[in-house]
């Protein structure tokens, strides 16, 4: 064990800064300090006895001259460094007074939010672009049961994308290949219908055949040594250890999922590895992680908590209700909604 797995590990809190068009405050590291050089999102250590949202209050006030309100949880990413363990809790900025300033030298910049990828920041930073970005639930499909139609089970994907799904991966083992490839062409079909990411389990050629993404399993996963799709493809992966996320991240996946993480109905006398193995994990790669077994729409917030970029189910999405059909009011950016700001 290393000097670094016992070390303390150093709580760090920052916002999600937003001006009235939408843009993303990014700072930059100034020379003479860990990562000089990089971007990232404001904020600073947190103080013994201090909250985190009077935390990110004091360091914004400090660092960019700013009075804030400090609003809800975004993503809590442990992240391991040579030399440091720290869990970065990020959280979005209400409403903020002032005009932001570098007093400690630092340079700033508004990102429009597609934008913020092609920033260099962090490896504790990258998945906060991803919480922003991407959804935070990845549907997989169940194989159609014995003498389930095709239009039953293209009901179901359809039930997922009204319910609010935007990223699906097609597994379909066990399948006829000519029947798989018209359920791949028809869900493709309706996924790109409401823009919605969709990947098809294990198999680039039916992939690549219907325009869509591509998710690795871990064997599979293991057996690459490059980027096995081009780099606007979406490409994900299963992992259910270090080193296997390690390897995602060297190919250049997009994203995985991690697990299994507590017991599932096919699996109910296996307990999974639980949140803190997970946290564990998510401190080793800086990639987005889908926490998956056992996971439902519910877990959600408690999976950002520990790092993940959301969950991953079968069940849980596929035998979900329709969503009722209801006005909403016009989604606005997180941050604009009420009081005044100044950018």
């Amino acid at each position: 064990m290393s000097e670094v797995d016992n070390a303390p590990v150093v709580e760090v809190v920052a916002g999600v800064i937003t001006d009235a068009r939408g843009r993303v405050l990014l700072t930059r590291r100034t020379e003479g300090r860990d990562l000089a050089g990089l971007w990232e999102f404001p904020g600073g250590k947190r103080e013994p006895g201090e909250t985190p949202e009077q935390a990110l209050a004091r360091e914004l006030d400090e660092e960019l001259g700013i009075r804030v309100e400090v609003g809800t949880p975004l993503i809590a990413v442990p992240q391991r460094y040579p030399h440091k363990r720290l869990r970065l809790d990020v959280r979005m900025i209400d409403r903020w007074r002032g005009t932001p300033k570098g007093h400690e030298g630092q340079a700033m910049a508004w990102v429009p939010q597609d934008k913020l990828e092609r920033y260099m920041m962090p490896p504790a930073d990258r998945p906060v672009v991803a919480a922003l970005r991407q959804p935070d639930r990845y549907a997989v499909t169940p194989v159609p049961a014995d003498g389930e139609r095709d239009e039953d089970w293209l009901a179901g994907v359809e039930r997922l994308l009204a319910n609010g799904v935007r990223r699906l991966q097609l597994r379909l083992p066990g399948i006829e290949a000519d029947r798989r490839k018209r359920l791949v062409a028809a869900a493709a079909l309706l996924a790109r219908a409401v823009d919605a990411d969709v990947l098809v389990n294990g198999d680039a050629v039916l992939a690549a055949e219907h325009g869509c993404g591509l998710h690795l399993p871990a064997a599979q996963l293991m057996s690459c040594h490059s980027r096995p799709v081009a780099d606007e493809i979406p490409l994900g992966a299963s992992c259910h250890d270090v080193a296997q996320l390690q390897r995602a991240q060297q190919v250049g996946c997009d994203f995985v999922v991690l697990g299994p993480v507590a017991a599932t109905a096919s699996h109910p006398d296996s307990l999974g590895i639980g949140w803190e193995a997970f946290a564990a994990m998510r401190e080793e790669v800086s990639l987005p992680i889908y926490a998956i077994g056992g996971m439902g729409p519910g877990d959600v917030v408690t999976a950002r908590a520990h790092g993940a970029q959301g969950v991953a189910a079968i069940r849980a999405f596929w035998e979900a209700e329709p969503a009722r059909r209801q006005s909403h009011p016009a989604k606005r950016m997180p941050g604009v909604a009420g009081g005044t700001r100044s950018a």
